[in-house]
């Protein structure tokens, strides 16, 4: 499958899709081979090295210029579908320009580079690389925002169905959207530093399309910022209620073991003492001897469930006593 495509923005027809390379296009490498990037690197006199740079899932955000080619490096959201639903992650992408042309580098396909082959974004021209740059960081903070509102619906969906009946994997999939919040809120965090270089960068500063669709770039970054903080606080605030509730669930079921065990105990103690190979009560009275036994047991059993339940809640409630008066001493 061919991982390299070449595209050109022509009047009236918008992007076209091309054969081979020419100078003014766009080169969209999608995990290009080692041949690949060299092939592309010769085309276009980028260095590999810069080439391969989105190939390295570790790859911080970045931006820099050598010779003559200007390279900005930030992570993307995508969306992988498994076989226990979708899941969020970043990846890195790379765009570099030169003279030449535009390229675009990453591991997958990106959603927002298909928006501009189709033509879902304006009139975005690989001729005007740093508009094609600003329009792709617009482009990439909307679908930040976008799969966090799915993120927050997905969440909201699992907590009504963990109301309904708690199981591990409810809660395994709440783990992994929050894991997912997690690497959003990172990746936003570094295409911060990103923009704050950006931002002095006097090509962008100097011209004024440029800058303002540069400062609505930022204010959609920390749109997605705040929002993924948000989300984030509140999902992890609700995990730690679940676990309350999980730990409380468990308390309840081992009081309630323990009371049981203690209550069998009980008869099980007056019947050892009463089978023993020793003279005991009631054996003169014959038959009925044998029922006084289990008439005590009985009463003796229930006198030590009502003890143990209302000590139990007397507990409870004291406990409850205890908390309130805190709360009105911290107020």
């Amino acid at each position: 499958m061919r991982m390299i495509h070449y595209f050109k923005t022509e009047q009236l027809k918008g992007m076209r899709r091309l054969d081979a390379f020419e100078e003014g296009c766009w080169v969209d490498l999608v995990n290009p081979t080692d041949d690949e990037v060299e092939d592309v690197a010769a085309l276009t006199g980028m260095s590999e090295e810069m080439l391969k740079a989105a190939l390295d899932e570790e790859e911080t955000a970045r931006c820099e210029r050598d010779d003559g080619t200007f390279l900005c490096l930030l992570d993307t959201p995508t969306i992988t579908d498994t076989d226990d639903g979708d899941t969020y992650e970043t990846i890195p992408l790379a765009i570099l320009y030169n003279e030449k042309c535009v390229a675009t580098v990453s591991l997958r396909g990106n959603a927002v580079l298909g928006d501009f082959i189709a033509g879902r974004i304006g009139a975005v021209d690989p001729a005007r690389p740093v508009y094609f740059m600003l329009a792709f960081l617009m482009g990439n903070a909307k679908r930040f925002l976008s799969n966090l509102r799915q993120i927050d619906k997905k969440s909201l969906r699992v907590q009504a169905e963990l109301h309904r009946s708690m199981k591990n994997k409810e809660l395994i999939q709440l783990l992994e959207l929050e894991n997912s919040l997690v690497y959003f809120s990172t990746s936003l965090s570094s295409a911060t530093g990103l923009y704050n270089k950006l931002e002095r960068d006097p090509i962008i500063s100097g011209n004024e399309e440029y800058k303002d669709l540069f400062d609505d770039v930022v204010i959609e970054t920390r749109q997605a910022m705040e929002m993924c903080t948000i989300y984030r606080d509140i999902l992890s605030g609700t995990m730690d209620a679940y676990a309350s509730v999980i730990s409380n669930n468990l308390n309840i079921v081992m009081k309630l073991l323990a009371v049981i065990t203690l209550v069998i105990s009980i008869p099980t103690l007056i019947a050892s003492f009463w089978g023993m190979n020793v003279a005991v009560p009631f054996e003169f009275i014959g038959p009925w001897g044998f029922w006084i036994v289990v008439a005590i047991a009985v009463v003796v059993t229930v006198v030590s469930a009502v003890f143990l339940i209302r000590y139990s809640n007397s507990i409870r409630v004291r406990s409850s006593r205890r908390i309130r008066k805190k709360r009105k001493k911290g107020e």
